[in-house]
């Protein structure tokens, strides 16, 4: 039997992934802060809002396994993934800029129409980027616990994202700071978008990948190759589908991200309107204490003891634990958004962090266990393709939770002009406690018989070594 062969990760390249991921997490929480003017201050409605958030994320449903599917075939001198995490970065950056360069003066529709054309290159630009370099994470490792290594540290400096984006509330509504929340969003979008394109591009420059110039494997790219191929790219789709474990992990995160997103934009609106009486300047630095001491406790205590956790009771197990720990904070918030007093919330987000924080910590290692079995049943790698349609289950559960986040606040009457009702705030309180509870426990009854362990992982490693071995291929 032949020995695997197993690339030793340097902690700089490690570094050099999670500093990928600090933009792959900044730029969406910069994002989720910033939707909130829209509705808050420019006038959008619930349900209008609610489209802004699932249009372009349904439009991600087209690009992202084309994305995945261009990124597997590649050939280029710089490897397959790094071209188009460089051009990505730059694209996010000038999209992102852009599309908050909103004046109120203007009319709604246009205003609308403006910031959802802009929105759709945005995303454009993080398809581009996301797909490859998500992708080149899955390519670091074969080792099982090495994996879960890799993800955590990046999932570490990541999480520095939702400490930082938190601020951005203050920041805007700060009069001290900017005259009016228009001056402050189109400003505030340059600082967040230059040093984010910055970092975006630092897995692209310092992430090792061999060329592939000479595989002649690779599926041609060309505009009349990718309209051949692209049922070839739906089938691909479907058969990522058809891997039972894939299918588990797919499941169980679209269940606990998009019942986590739905509710996540309701956070400022319930401590300014039920602990503030709708005064945002009241409110002042709480919406953000909200974010920004969740973040650290997935810093500091969730991703640490994840990782520890994992060795020691395996991946699944470690995963049903983490997310029954998440539902002691959402009941916890029920009790705890006092008006009055601001500081019993903090309470729940040690455990609330759990959730979101042990969600990506092991399945983006997960994921990558499952492109082992996606090659020994097809031959091929297709780290592309597998984390597209992760992703593309992230991103749709992301796009129906804006969109379910709207029809809700429209369902219990929201209204922050003047004061929104108590009766809509009971209701935002009400579905903020219980989707995500739901959501999590349909996640773990998801992931009950998931059935990849640290044994079977190495089985198939070594089948995959022995079959090239035999092939004269590496």
């Amino acid at each position: 039997m032949n020995v695997i062969e197993k690339r030793q990760v340097s902690m700089g390249e490690k570094i050099a992934f999670g500093m990928g991921m600090l933009a792959n997490q900044m730029f969406p929480a910069a994002l989720g802060v910033f939707l909130i003017v829209l509705v808050q201050d420019f006038g959008f409605s619930p349900l209008a809002w609610g489209f802004i958030f699932f249009a372009p994320r349904a439009f991600d449903a087209i690009t992202d396994p084309i994305m995945g599917f261009i990124s597997d075939n590649t050939r280029s001198r710089w490897g397959r993934r790094r071209p188009y995490v460089f051009v990505g970065a730059i694209l996010l950056g000038i999209s992102y800029i852009a599309m908050w360069q909103l004046d109120r003066e203007n009319s709604l529709q246009f205003n609308f129409i403006y910031f959802m054309s802009f929105s759709l290159l945005f995303y454009l630009g993080l398809t581009i980027f996301s797909v490859p370099y998500v992708a080149m994470g899955y390519e670091m490792s074969d080792d099982f616990h090495e994996r879960t290594s890799i993800m955590a540290i990046a999932q570490f400096i990541g999480q520095w994202a939702w400490v930082i984006a938190p601020w951005f509330w203050v920041i805007v509504y700060d009069p001290k700071q900017f005259e009016d929340v228009d001056t402050g969003v189109q400003t505030l979008s340059v600082w967040v978008a230059i040093p984010c394109t910055l970092l975006a591009m630092i897995p692209a420059l310092f992430i090792k990948s061999r060329s592939t110039l000479d595989r002649d494997d690779f599926k041609t790219i060309s505009i009349k190759s990718m309209i051949s191929s692209f049922i070839e790219i739906i089938i691909s789709t479907f058969q990522a589908f058809l891997i039972p474990q894939f299918l588990r992990l797919a499941i169980a995160t679209f269940l606990v991200f998009n019942s986590f997103n739905i509710i996540a934009a309701f956070t400022f609106l319930i401590i300014v309107h039920h602990m503030f009486n709708g005064d945002p300047g009241a409110a002042g630095i709480w919406p953000a204490m909200h974010g920004c001491v969740g973040a650290l406790c997935t810093t500091f205590l969730v991703i640490p003891v994840v990782t520890q956790m994992s060795k020691k009771l395996g991946k699944k197990q470690t995963f049903i634990i983490t997310q029954a720990i998440s539902i002691i904070g959402y009941i916890l918030f029920w009790f705890l958004f006092v008006p009055g007093k601001p500081r019993l919330f903090l309470w729940a987000l040690p455990f609330h962090s759990f959730g979101i924080g042990g969600l990506f910590t092991l399945m983006m290692s997960m994921t990558a266990d499952v492109c082992d079995i996606d090659e020994y049943r097809t031959g091929k790698r297709r780290e592309g393709t597998i984390g597209a349609v992760y992703w593309w289950m992230v991103k749709f559960g992301h796009a129906f939770a804006g969109l379910l986040g709207g029809v809700i606040l429209w369902w219990v009457g929201f209204d922050p002009d003047p004061v929104a009702s108590e009766a809509s705030i009971t209701g935002l309180r009400f579905f903020y406690s219980a989707l995500p509870i739901l959501g999590v426990l349909g996640a773990i009854g998801v992931m009950w018989h998931y059935d990849v362990t640290e044994e079977s992982a190495e089985q198939t490693r070594r089948a995959l070594a022995d079959r090239k071995a035999a092939q004269g291929t590496h």
